[in-house]
């Protein structure tokens, strides 16, 4: 960990129920009328846009809703959304979902902004240079911590993924309602659940930008999700868990977007390229697996976050690191989440692949506690397997 750091966030976060009525007054307030709701289809069916631009309607706003955001969102997409947006005359753009949809939104706001700079000049870190449209987030699941990021990943070939971070992708507000969080299935609950613990976990043991308030806000983040996933997942109507798991994504992502993730983000990722499995799932699935691979290194900041967690833990770095891990593929069980690459129809003899594009991801890679070989990547997944 160093002295000097650079933490960065959103800077205006909104939280608790009716967060979508503040949402409608803010942009009121900020003159802005012509607002772009980026969304998915799926949303749209459950209700939520409907009640999300009933809100911003009762305020005297224009929205419109744009609902072809798929998972994994490709190029062509979000480009042909951004000209849709840009159509439209929008002087606002909002988030509304999963990642997917923020993510989304985010780039968006920047192709449909003043100067639209190439999709293609985007990605790495950094390298957004165009003003954007003002940018407002309502997240839908408790995960992704999309709201509170400067991160934006999308679909770039075939089976490819890339991420754009940038300062410029901060939103310029995250509103967050748990209730909007009611309907989530208890799959998605889980593996979204499970992707958040992964934040957290991985912003505490980043090699490259580790720092005090990243590490403070990742142990309460851990201590909120652990302690109410599967509450969440079984009782799904559950408000104090649903607050709970929601407070907990948010600030897991602002964790992370300070100390960045690592290997377990670098491995799920080519399962959600080949196989489309959701970000959250591939995540859970190599977990474990890649925290066993990173005790030498890690061992005892994952034994700080035992303790953090009051796990009844043997005394000695290893033991508490092991519990720890323990303890998280017990969680994992209890919410229903599947176990295994080969429950989800992952074939063996795709391994050799995974571990190849896996290696691709250096930008997550270079911050993993541990150096992550092609070699040992391969017995990471053959252990998922």
């Amino acid at each position: 960990m160093t002295d000097n750091f650079l933490f960065q966030t959103v800077p205006h976060c909104v939280f608790g129920e009716g967060a979508v009525a503040e949402l409608a007054a803010h942009l009121k307030g900020e003159g802005l009328t012509r607002i772009a709701v980026v969304t998915d289809k799926g949303l749209v069916a459950t209700g939520v846009v409907a009640t999300v631009g009933a809100a911003l309607r009762s305020a005297g706003l224009e929205p419109l809703v744009f609902d072809s955001i798929v998972a994994d969102p490709p190029e062509e997409i979000v480009i042909t959304m951004a000209e849709a947006v840009r159509d439209f005359g929008a002087d606002a753009v909002v988030g509304l979902g999963g990642g997917s949809p923020m993510d989304s939104a985010k780039v968006i706001a920047v192709l449909a902004g003043p100067k639209p700079q190439p999709l293609a000049e985007m990605y790495g870190v950094g390298n957004v240079t165009a003003p954007r449209l003002p940018l407002y987030m309502v997240p839908t699941t408790a995960g992704t911590g999309s709201e509170v990021t400067p991160i934006a990943i999308l679909t770039t070939g075939e089976t490819t993924k890339a991420g754009i971070v940038s300062p410029r992708l901060y939103a310029d507000g995250a509103f967050l309602d748990p209730a909007l969080t009611i309907g989530l299935p208890a799959h998605i609950t889980a593996s979204t659940g499970l992707d958040a613990m992964v934040h957290a976990i991985e912003s505490y043991t980043g090699r490259l930008k580790k720092n005090p308030m990243s590490d403070m806000l990742a142990k309460e983040a851990l201590r909120l999700l652990t302690g109410n996933l599967v509450r969440a997942c079984h009782h799904g109507d559950d408000m104090v868990a649903r607050e709970a798991m929601l407070r907990g994504s948010m600030i897991a992502g602002q964790a992370f977007a300070n100390s960045p993730v690592g290997a377990v983000h670098a491995l799920a990722y080519p399962l959600g390229g080949i196989f489309h499995v959701p970000h959250g799932l591939s995540n859970a699935l190599v977990m474990p697996h890649v925290l066993r691979f990173n005790l030498d290194a890690a061992a005892p900041l994952y034994a700080e976050l035992a303790d953090a967690l009051h796990l009844n833990a043997p005394d000695g770095e290893i033991a508490k690191a092991e519990a720890f891990i323990g303890y998280l593929e017990q969680l994992s069980i209890d919410s229903g989440a599947p176990q295994r690459l080969r429950d989800i129809d992952i074939p063996e003899d795709s391994l050799d692949r995974l571990a190849d594009d896996a290696m691709l991801q250096e930008r997550l890679l270079i911050n993993n506690p541990r150096e992550m070989t092609r070699d040992a990547a391969r017995e990471v997944y053959d252990a998922a397997w």
